[in-house]
């Protein structure tokens, strides 16, 4: 009977440490599940897609079969294995497929566009380094058959100007289905796909072949927009598309001094916002800017590269959205934006993700409360009431 009371008294300090260890267990598991899965959920919850008024100012009503849903992102930079980190690559790719995945859950797209910078090391990966690359990409940015996927050229997957070959172009456009020049119809709205890398001017090779693709459909989409006319010899041979004026997607923004009048709590910093843009570097050339206006008298442009958001008009009308980067490696508040379109008018509205320094907080002070209940099981922390009691009888002794 005494030998069963003394195990008795053995056991009741080993049951408290297995209780205490496995509440911090639950502790430590609860903040990792947040922080790394449940959080994404919570913050794109509260995104919500535009109301588009569409026809209702010709009589017509829009339905939701009629509005196109769209979801726009850039620059996304997956990192390669000659600059990149495998704990940053690691910690990047999880949190753009965590977002990426949540927001296709909770949205249910019709389409994504990316904008270019998909991959950050594209204009100089090996075979082999593409491959891989291109492998950790269709994980992290798998979709549905209701979604449809179409990626823009960017400079970081074939290079500038000066970098790009037939190669590298090729090589993208085989993963991606992608052709400069190349229309995408949908819901009777017009998308415009440009290499934005290949408006340099200078008539090389790859340029050439993509300006001639680009006039030849901004010459059916302006027949198409005419109304018919028998002595119109140049439009009666063209294949009719839908009279949408188009929606162009492009990597360089248009030509721009600088980001001096954009504004947000996600455009470029105080600090840059003021310095000038190089073209053909920072945003494209004037000459090219014209260009694709003259040709396409686009709605509405959409394009990424600055890693910062802004909105401009061209002209006094026709406005263009540079798209934030969607990664935490080039800001601490990434977003995307989600566009209801319909074949005469569009509603953006912006999709923040969470906040790296917001993430890192909670961690911390989890980190602190974790310290503490240590501390307190093992008594090592005094408690305020005893702390409290022995000021007030030291005081008394004096």
């Amino acid at each position: 009977m005494l030998s069963s009371s003394l195990a008795t008294v053995k056991t009741l300090p080993l049951k408290r440490r297995l209780c205490f260890l496995l509440k911090l267990v639950c502790f430590v598991s609860s903040v990792l599940i947040f922080c790394e899965f449940l959080i994404y959920y919570v913050v794109i919850f509260q995104c919500r897609w535009p109301e588009v008024k569409g026809g209702a100012h010709m009589g017509k009503k829009e339905t939701p079969a009629s509005v196109l849903k769209a979801i726009i992102l850039a620059d996304t930079h997956l990192l390669g294995e000659i600059k990149g980190h495998w704990l940053d690559k690691l910690r990047r790719e999880w949190q753009m497929e965590r977002s990426f995945q949540t927001a296709l859950w909770l949205l249910q797209p019709d389409i994504v566009f990316i904008l270019g910078d998909v991959f950050d090391e594209g204009k100089w990966s090996s075979p082999q380094a593409w491959a891989d690359d291109v492998r950790r990409f269709r994980k992290m940015f798998r979709y549905p058959v209701s979604t449809e996927l179409v990626v823009i050229v960017g400079n970081h997957d074939i290079g500038f100007h000066y970098e790009m070959t037939t190669y590298k172009v090729n090589r993208f456009e085989k993963v991606f289905n992608f052709t400069s020049g190349k229309l995408l119809t949908r819901k009777g709205i017009n998308f415009v796909m440009v290499n934005s890398v290949a408006m340099e001017g200078d008539g090389c090779a790859v340029c050439r072949t993509s300006e001639a693709k680009l006039v030849a459909l901004s010459h059916k989409l302006n027949c198409s927009q005419q109304k018919p006319n028998p002595s119109n010899k140049r439009c009666s041979d063209v294949e009719k598309l839908p009279a949408s004026e188009p929606i162009l997607l492009q990597h360089f923004p248009l030509y721009r001094k600088s980001d001096a009048e954009c504004s947000g709590e996600d455009s470029a910093p105080p600090e840059v916002k003021n310095i000038p843009f190089k073209e053909k570097y920072d945003v494209l050339s004037q000459e090219a800017s014209q260009k694709l206006i003259w040709w396409f008298h686009p709605r509405l442009i959409l394009s990424g590269h600055t890693h910062s958001a802004c909105e401009v008009l061209h002209m006094g009308k026709i406005p263009e959205v540079s798209v934030p980067s969607f990664s935490w490696r080039n800001r601490n508040n990434p977003s995307f934006i989600m566009g209801s379109i319909t074949p005469t008018d569009f509603s953006l509205q912006k999709c923040f993700l969470p906040y790296e320094s917001r993430v890192f907080t909670i961690y911390c002070a989890a980190g602190a409360v974790l310290v503490i209940l240590i501390l307190a099981h093992f008594q090592l922390l005094t408690p305020p009431f005893y702390f409290a009691q022995r000021l007030i009888s030291k005081r008394k002794a004096v």
